[in-house]
């Protein structure tokens, strides 16, 4: 039988947990943002840069120019500073890409490898490896048909 001392003691840890866990439930809540669904745009974006004659930077358009401002992103860089991005289309495995990451990690570069569902699936350990040597692995789509949907006038 619990004696009486024993169910103060219960009843005072039992206090303090729900005690403890209404003070995470109220600082949780605070935490959470939420977004009012009409907020949100499905406008479409068309998307590219439009080549300027005589190696003078591309023009991206206003609109872009002040998405990229507002997110942070990054379309041109440092014009004073020389930068090479490294892309590779990975759509079928023909032997080359352990070899490649080999080149790769050994000179201490990241690249960026654009794979398919199809890549993923069939070359699921060199993904990982690309992934743990610090390479960004992006979706590559298995046609070009989303091409039709970005800036026509480039």
């Amino acid at each position: 039988m619990i004696k009486v001392f024993d169910k103060k003691l219960l009843f005072s840890i039992c206090g303090i947990i729900l005690i403890f866990l209404l003070i995470f439930t109220i600082y949780m809540e605070n935490q959470v943002t939420y977004t009012n669904g009409n907020a949100l745009s499905n406008k479409k974006i068309g998307w590219g840069i439009k080549r300027e004659k005589d190696h003078k930077r591309p023009d991206v358009g206003k609109e872009n120019a002040e998405l990229m401002e507002k997110y942070d992103g990054l379309y041109i860089g440092n014009e004073e500073e020389k930068y090479i991005y490294l892309t590779f289309d990975e759509g079928y495995e023909a032997g080359y890409t352990e070899q490649i990451l080999d080149v790769l990690k050994a000179n201490d570069v990241k690249a960026t490898f654009f794979i398919t569902a199809h890549y993923l699936n069939t070359a699921e350990d060199l993904v990982k490896r690309m992934v743990d040597e610090g390479h960004i692995v992006g979706n590559h789509t298995p046609n070009y048909l989303m091409s039709k949907h970005i800036v026509s006038n480039m």
